[in-house]
């Protein structure tokens, strides 16, 4: 019987949803059952436990699953935390994901005169991440206070619980709402594909690698666009070069119009409404794109 592979993701938020949907690309089938906690995917041997996005480290960390799908806010802080308590407790990154972005930054509210980390020196600063503000003050020679909250950090300077947040930070309307103002980028944050470092079977690393593949082949086709049209053969040249990240065009033929080929073309970028009225202008017709599911290279 071949051994599963047990895999840890979140199990609520943007980051559930996007783990989620970044499997079922990967052409992995399973069904999630409401609050399940254990999801059986049908076509591999593979589980999924949905846990709190800060118990997927300990689970890792502990070879309780092989692998897990985090955001490296949660997983840095959580690397911190071993280092001081359970120094043999480890990960490997297998790759990062390039989703769910988002920033570790300190903000003070509205109309408070900042110049600079010195600002923060003797302050006391709320945050749900007391070791990597801890970790970043160290590093700036200041010393301030911590006031650790589990959520609603951003509530604490207007309640008088603290003089300034480190939190994280998307649109920055949250901030916006509470009259706060982002001064300072602690992390740069995006979710990140881990394993342990406990030892699994050759066929769980088969998958692993299987995975990590996939999850690479989708993100190259999330980049690109694939392109078809019409163009006249003697402005071929000008409208390709009009178009971003061209790879090798294919041309072909059109029938009954000897002056005209069809051109199909792989974007490594993102094609823009301006970008197409400029290769319209330059002769291109019946300009078609479309998505691109997977790339293989």
């Amino acid at each position: 019987m071949i051994p599963r592979l047990r895999l840890a993701l979140q199990k609520k938020g943007r980051l559930a949803q996007d783990s989620i949907s970044l499997l079922e690309r990967c052409g992995l089938q399973f069904y999630v059952k409401g609050n399940a906690l254990l999801t059986h995917v049908q076509n591999f041997p593979i589980d999924l436990l949905f846990v709190r996005d800060d118990d997927i480290p300990t689970l890792v960390f502990d070879g309780l699953c092989d692998g897990g799908i985090i955001g490296s806010n949660v997983l840095l802080e959580a690397e911190l935390e071993a280092a001081l308590r359970f120094p043999q407790k480890k990960y490997q990154s297998i790759l990062p994901l390039d989703n769910c972005h988002c920033r570790l930054m300190i903000a003070v509210p509205e109309g408070m005169s900042y110049a600079g980390p010195a600002s923060l020196e003797g302050k006391r600063i709320a945050t749900s991440y007391p070791l990597l503000l801890a970790d970043y003050l160290t590093k700036q020679h200041v010393s301030a206070q911590t006031l650790f909250l589990h959520g609603s950090v951003e509530v604490a300077p207007r309640m008088g619980m603290a003089d300034a947040i480190c939190d994280l930070v998307s649109s920055g309307q949250t901030l916006e709402e509470n009259k706060l103002v982002a001064v300072e980028t602690i992390l740069e944050s995006q979710a990140i594909l881990i394993r342990g470092v406990h030892s699994i079977s050759e066929q769980q690393q088969e998958l692993l690698d299987m995975l990590a593949r996939r999850i690479q082949a989708v993100q190259h086709a999330l980049k690109r666009k694939y392109i078809a049209f019409h163009a006249p053969k003697n402005a071929l040249e000008s409208i390709c070069q009009e178009l971003p990240g061209v790879e090798s065009p294919t041309i072909l033929p059109l029938p009954g119009d000897p002056d005209k080929v069809v051109v199909h073309v792989v974007s490594a970028e993102g094609v823009f409404w301006n970008t197409l009225e400029t290769i319209q202008s330059l002769g291109a017709s019946s300009i078609l794109i479309l998505p691109i599911e997977k790339i293989l290279e």
